[in-house]
């Protein structure tokens, strides 16, 4: 008997709707994988592990299979929901994509100003950039002189200059025939000197040779790849001035709004090379901009250097953040050596240096060591308490003779994820608001001043704040039920209360925080004044001892410093301790890209700190349990907070 020929096993057919877009992919690949090879992109928040749900898809014919389908009740999955990040293709599928959150991308304009002026007048010691240039009127060749072109140039720039021992690349040198001959022998040498104080085989490097005498002008950018946004400075080298700033929210947000959720993405399949293109599309999305916006080449552009946090900078250079997750929390590199551009897919000159800042450990990153450098804490005799109030809260206590530092895992519920109405601060974002204590109504600020959206992290403050000092909520986060206003009322998530009515948003539904919500305020807040608690106490000093408050990162400058207190996120000490000092991760690149002498500070910055493990022992597990609550189980702690709860009973 014959035997029967198998066919081929071409995959399956999966159609997308309402795009139609249509792919072929092999039996068992995750939806969510499906939709990339397509062309599309589900947000994946949590990294992909099932976890927040927002990668909800519909199968409206097919076979699909659910590795988790925790997130979805019985009656979902009957009427043909999926979860994107945990459906697997088992055969011909149509697909229908519910139309996803956008990642915003939010272009600052031109840098004017408070902020240009304190990046220009913050900057001390003198303007020296590892990239100059040196203008060089060349002998051209003859039958009496046939010294070759490389040789020609290196003498005239010794000649001039005294610049010796000058390096090049193949792909530099492959254009140096056509250049000098087209220039007429009259040229400008961008060159990368290097920094000898780091490295004393160091020697200068040719970038590119331009026609005639360029030499007034010389450009760079400082980069802050940040978890949420990152920001890029256009920098004239010449004069150690900032051009124009830009920034955008991170497009990596699509596969993670925390560092370990993009560590879990970047284990799947081609994870860690879609989340290096992500970020790139980001940042050459921000070049684009300023670079047309001033009518500058980026060809011009001939030095990056780099700030971010560890996994943020790995990611960045493509290595592998697997081993932050892990114990002992080991990352690949502390100080990433320079690279070019072109190695990276930059869009800047493709010979141009690209050079990230040092880290400290897995979780202590070069926006830390960058901030340090630009608060200047390394140089006061002050105690001083250094704060980087974001997704990961980073925090370094010292002066100029010692350094230590800690991170703990505070979770990105100030940056819109983990509550129901929480966003990101952009336009119809509340801002700010106050609750009357007689009436428990509420008045708010939108950015904007549009109809509003959802919540922001600084209003998330201010309402969590006043609701305790009102009563609407107990030191708990429990909201009182038994309130004479219809704001308080009971939801799917426990005991609510309505800051904005439907009729007043600009959604459409009431805007309102839940008691899951404040449980996962509560946690943030808590664990960064556990980690900060801890580190004083590591050292053997008190908090009443600290002299000074840094408070940095671009969301801690919208801090309420009152409010911040009331619910327990900061200290209760008096005000003028506190200090804003907005992006110090940027500005720190900025200082390090315009001065050879600070880049070097840097490093010396990170080679000092000395890291603390917080999970070493249960110290910090303590600390956090005992801070949630508002402001904190120790209310002796808080002599303000204490005052104010007592002018309310009386």
């Amino acid at each position: 008997m014959e035997e029967t020929a198998k066919q081929p096993n071409h995959g399956a057919i999966v159609v997308f709707k309402p795009s139609g877009q249509v792919v072929e992919v092999q039996i068992g690949t995750l939806l969510s994988d499906a939709a990339v090879e397509a062309g599309l992109s589900l947000n994946l928040p949590c990294g992909g592990q099932g976890r927040c749900g927002r990668c909800r898809v519909k199968v409206e014919h097919g076979d699909v299979s659910h590795r988790s389908a925790a997130r979805l009740t019985t009656a979902e999955r009957q009427e043909g929901w999926a979860l994107g990040c945990q459906a697997v293709i088992k055969g011909d599928a149509v697909i229908f994509v519910p139309e996803q959150e956008q990642v915003e991308i939010e272009f600052v304009t031109k840098t004017v100003g408070a902020e240009r002026i304190a990046l220009a007048a913050d900057f001390k010691g003198e303007v020296d950039p590892s990239v100059r240039r040196a203008y060089v009127a060349i002998t051209p060749p003859s039958l009496d002189d046939q010294t070759t072109d490389w040789d020609r140039l290196l003498r005239a720039l010794s000649l001039e200059h005294g610049i010796r021992e000058v390096g090049a690349n193949l792909a530099t040198l492959r254009d140096l025939a056509r250049d000098l001959r087209e220039a007429e022998w009259s040229v400008t040498a961008v060159l990368d000197m290097g920094d000898p104080e780091r490295d004393t085989c160091a020697r200068p490097r040719l970038i590119d040779l331009l026609p005639g005498d360029q030499t007034g002008r010389c450009y760079g950018v400082a980069i802050d790849i940040g978890t949420t946004s990152n920001v890029v400075y256009l920098v004239d080298l010449v004069r150690g001035k900032v051009i124009d700033r830009a920034s955008a929210y991170s497009g990596q947000i699509q596969a993670g709004e925390d560092v370990i959720s993009r560590i879990v993405f970047a284990q799947k399949r081609d994870g860690l090379n879609r989340l290096q293109k992500m970020v790139l599309k980001t940042l050459n999305g921000l070049l684009e901009e300023l670079t047309s916006r001033n009518q500058i080449p980026a060809s011009q552009i001939s030095k990056a250097v780099v700030a971010g946090n560890t996994t943020m900078i790995q990611l960045f250079l493509a290595l592998d953040p697997k081993t932050i997750r892990e114990m002992p929390f080991i990352p690949t590199i502390g100080q990433p050596m320079a690279v070019t551009a072109e190695e990276l897919g930059l869009a800047i000159n493709p010979r141009a240096t690209v050079d990230c800042l040092p880290v400290v450990g897995a979780y202590v990153g070069a926006d830390i060591t960058a901030g340090v450098l630009a608060s200047g804490m390394h140089e006061t005799d002050a105690l001083t308490l250094f704060i980087d109030v974001g997704t990961n809260g980073e925090i370094v206590l010292g002066n100029r003779d010692w350094l230590i530092t800690c991170a703990c895992s505070a979770g990105p519920a100030f940056e819109g994820s983990g509550v129901r109405h929480g966003m990101r601060a952009t336009a119809g974002a509340i801002e700010e608001v106050w609750i009357d204590a007689r009436t428990y109504e509420p008045t708010y600020e939108t950015i904007g001043n549009l109809p509003a959206r959802g919540i922001a992290g600084s209003g998330m403050i201010g309402l969590l704040a006043d609701m305790f000092i009102t009563g609407i909520v107990d030191k708990a986060g429990k909201i009182a039920r038994d309130l004479p206003t219809p704001r308080v009322r009971v939801g799917d998530h426990g005991g609510e209360y309505v800051v904005v009515w439907a009729n007043q948003s600009g959604i459409g539904t009431d805007i309102v925080i839940n008691e899951v919500d404040i449980e996962n305020l509560l946690r943030t807040k808590g664990a960064i004044y556990a980690g900060f608690t801890v580190l004083v106490q590591s050292v053997g000093v008190e908090l009443a001892d600290v002299e000074q408050v840094f408070i940095a990162g671009a969301f801690g400058q919208y801090i309420n410093i009152e409010k911040a207190i009331h619910i327990g996120l900061l200290p209760d000490m008096p005000w003028d301790r506190f200090h804003y000092l907005g992006n110090t991760s940027a500005l720190g690149a900025f200082h390090s890209l315009v001065s050879r002498a600070m880049r070097h500070e840097v490093f010396e910055i990170a080679q000092k700190m000395t890291y603390l493990e917080l999970s070493a022992d249960n110290t910090f597990y303590d600390r956090f349990m005992s801070a949630l609550f508002l402001p904190h189980t120790d209310i002796t702690a808080f002599p303000s907070v204490m005052r104010l709860l007592k002018e309310r009973e009386g």
